[in-house]
């Protein structure tokens, strides 16, 4: 590829060199770099792009993009641009030839719900012939192949990879999960997205290497609205005008709010015996009832986003009604059917405020018990192991604190930290630190009625100790007790 080509769309200055090469291939890592290839200077958290500058010229590098002053042999052409991230995804676009112009894109932000939408909306275009892409915290999709993701928005160069991929597969469609970090970061740069999603809004990912304050989180959730076509909203966000300052978008919006664009009312919870749901109506720009298998109000929530958007498909009511009720998602309120008797979900709660979330709606369902078992992460903050345990404690019949990944930290201290938390309110508990065997006691000890939530793990299916990665699937674990029996069914 010419290096014209990768420059069509970009502002920059060729301080040193031709433009007249060509190059092999764009790459931000430098151990990946071969002869005439262009290298994008990377300023990271952890290690500078820029020190590499001199490494990658010698192994054969054409083509430097930088944002810093950079010494290297005068045969190599040195690009100068404001933000290297931003130009590595405008290069990468140009790389695998804009295949977001062949797509039609789905960007959802949010705290909370971007998930569980993805797959919302993509069950329910699939089913109406949209075949449909996503990327995701749990995986990439395209097609048949399954890609497992290290971050909810990958590197700019990786999501433009995948839109090729999915273009090329014969997808017509691609939604993903757009975070914060991805956003502040560049990782969508290059493209327009057509669609574009807010679900809601709370404080999180502050402090070291995210954000520094509420402000700048609430900012760069902020910009994909000054990257899309049609804007999405949740209407009912406290944070709603701030989301929307600077949008260059389409406006429309739903939830609860009678001005709401598509309103929800007539709210109720059912349990099926062993499996918990909502169902509601919609009135607005749709009319329909609506009946989810996934309990709780954030349900109602994710399903209006994933309806609010498919709507623009022309997707007709019967398909999204039968597309809604059969979505199943990985680690998020994900029911295993164990026993008529009682329900055991998994789910990826993994802090206070998602704890409080999940067990707030569960205690709605007013089980017989609640019983949360969980444990916290090793090497991160304590407080988290305070405020979950206090969270689990209030909210909780029956708290059973284990092992979750205790990385470099020994389980038992991490387990004596989250008891402190517990005993600050005044739920029942029990300490088993071998995750399986604490699962095994709590199907085991189940009483009819009972609601069992195994929260932290999610989609995860490893448990990491010591600096390695150990297969661990809750799935598994589950399967393994109730082969033995011992429990009601």
């Amino acid at each position: 590829m010419k290096l014209s080509c990768l420059l069509e769309e970009m502002e920059y200055e060729c301080v040193q060199g031709t433009l007249d090469r060509e190059i092999t291939t764009l790459v931000y890592d430098s151990r990946k770099v071969e002869k005439d290839s262009a290298f994008v200077c990377i300023s990271g958290a952890v290690c500078d792009g820029h020190d590499f500058a001199q490494e990658v010229a010698e192994k054969g590098a054409a083509v430097l993009f930088v944002e810093k002053d950079v010494e290297v042999p005068e045969e190599v052409t040195v690009i100068r641009v404001q933000n290297t991230r931003l130009a590595l995804a405008q290069t990468s676009a140009a790389y695998f030839k804009h295949p977001a112009k062949e797509l039609i894109t789905i960007g959802i932000t949010g705290t909370k719900g971007k998930t569980t939408a993805t797959y919302m909306v993509r069950s329910i275009l699939e089913a109406s012939g949209f075949k449909t892409g996503l990327i995701g915290t749990i995986e990439t999709i395209i097609g048949e192949e399954k890609i497992p993701s290290a971050n909810t928005t990958p590197e700019s160069y990786v999501v433009q990879e995948s839109f090729r991929k999915m273009a090329d597969a014969g997808c017509k469609c691609v939604v993903m999960e757009v975070s914060s970090q991805g956003l502040m970061l560049h990782r969508v740069g290059g493209f327009i997205f057509d669609y574009g999603i807010f679900t809601n809004l709370e404080p999180d990912h502050i402090g070291p290497n995210e954000h520094k304050d509420l402000q700048d989180y609430i900012h760069c959730k902020s910009l994909l609205f000054r990257q899309c076509k049609q804007g999405i909203f949740n209407a009912d966000d406290s944070h709603l005008e701030e989301i929307l300052k600077g949008h260059t978008c389409e406006v429309e919006t739903y939830g609860f709010s009678a001005n709401a664009d598509m309103c929800a009312s007539d709210v109720h919870l059912f349990d099926k015996g062993g499996s918990l749901g909502v169902a509601y109506h919609m009135s607005g720009l749709l009319d329909m009832d609506v009946e989810i298998d996934i309990p709780g109000k954030f349900s109602v929530y994710n399903s209006m986003t994933a309806i609010a958007i498919c709507r623009h498909f022309g997707v007709s009511k019967e398909t999204i009604l039968e597309s809604l009720k059969s979505i199943r998602v990985k680690g998020r309120v994900e029911i295993v059917p164990v026993s008529s008797k009682f329900t055991l979900m998994i789910d990826y709660a993994h802090n206070a405020m998602s704890l409080n979330s999940l067990l707030t709606t569960l205690k709605e369902y007013d089980p017989k018990r609640l019983v949360c078992l969980f444990g916290c992460g090793g090497n991160r903050s304590r407080d988290r192991r305070f405020e979950m345990g206090e969270v689990s404690s209030r909210l909780a019949d029956l708290t059973i604190v284990t092992s979750d990944n205790p990385r470099n930290e020994e389980p038992e201290a991490i387990i004596e930290d989250i008891i402190t938390g517990v005993k600050k309110a005044d739920g029942e508990y029990i300490a088993i630190t071998d995750r399986h065997e604490a699962i095994r006691y709590a199907i085991e000890n189940a009483k009819e009625g009972d609601v069992i939530v195994l929260a932290g793990k999610g989609h995860e299916d490893y448990q990491e100790i010591k600096g390695k990665k150990y297969h661990m699937d809750e799935r598994e674990l589950i399967a393994d007790v109730v082969a033995d029996g011992n429990f009601i069914s």
